[in-house]
């Protein structure tokens, strides 16, 4: 099998720092958390940020000010910023603000769901608009998809010529309102995605470790982190370095090597750095 890909995710939308004391939420707290667990073996750094009341925001200014700071840490991974409708707004314009800064890849859901108290809402002229956006800055897509009719709608895009192969997915596995953490659901998915397309899969909750050994198991790459699991199986308060050992030790057990920032590049199809 490759080399797993090991994708974090910090902060998200939903974590605070009363929920969880752990959740980074500043510029500096991520690059720390990214910096601890980059040295674990992830390559991947999933990216949301948050306004000064703690409040998700798509500002532009935040995004680079957190970007900057990766940046100038030299920090090697994967930087992949958030275009998710619980951003603080929901216009095109204000979602896409931060894809002209130093990124390889940005979140992208195709199609609209159910969060479990609002619409995650992503009307075609919107999914359109973002990959425009994306393909001018040559920034790869993460297919965020939250049922099969996702992968669907993505493949309609690539007929269109409107996504690029090949595609990268991020199966969203056990999201309240959207489909759930099941084995045969997760089988379902890996097997409606279209030819020499690569995927990560996600758990959210008391779903991430059977979703993520099952995907380590069958070739897939993962993704963790406090914006997906913020107590750990024991019952105590996760970190992001607690769920990102939790996948190493997986991943050993399967027989699978992490993979370097260098090598998820190319099996991403990003150009080298």
């Amino acid at each position: 099998m490759d080399k797993l890909i090991i994708t974090l995710a910090p902060t998200g939308n939903v974590p605070t720092r009363a929920l969880n004391p752990s959740t980074p939420v500043t510029p500096d707290q991520i690059v720390a958390d990214l910096q601890k667990c980059r040295e674990m073996g992830i390559s991947v750094g999933h990216l949301h940020v948050r306004d000064e009341e703690e409040k998700p925001t798509c500002d532009r200014a935040i995004f680079k000010e957190l970007i900057d700071k990766i940046d100038a840490s030299d920090l090697d991974i994967i930087t992949q910023v958030s275009t998710g409708a619980r951003g603080g707004g929901n216009t095109a314009e204000w979602r896409s603000q931060m894809l002209d800064l130093n990124v390889e890849m940005a979140s992208l859901s195709t199609g609209s769901s159910n969060f479990p108290t609002a619409v995650n809402a992503n009307p075609p002229e919107l999914i359109e608009h973002l990959v425009s956006k994306m393909n001018e800055n040559n920034v790869k897509p993460e297919i965020e998809a939250f049922d099969v009719a996702m992968i669907d709608n993505a493949k309609f895009l690539i007929k269109k010529g409107i996504l690029k192969t090949p595609v990268h997915f991020n199966l969203v596995m056990n999201v309240p309102g959207s489909i759930k953490g099941t084995p045969k659901n997760l089988m379902h998915m890996i097997e409606s995605l279209p030819p020499n397309s690569t995927c990560s899969v996600m758990g959210v909750g008391n779903a991430q470790v059977q979703m993520l050994t099952m995907a380590i198991a069958m070739g897939a790459h993962v993704r963790t982190g406090l914006e997906d699991v913020l107590v750990m199986p024991d019952g105590s308060q996760a970190t992001n370095e607690k769920l990102v050992q939790q996948v190493v030790n997986i991943a050993k057990a399967v027989g699978r090597e992490m993979a370097t920032p260098a090598e998820a590049r190319e099996m991403l199809g990003l150009p080298a750095k």
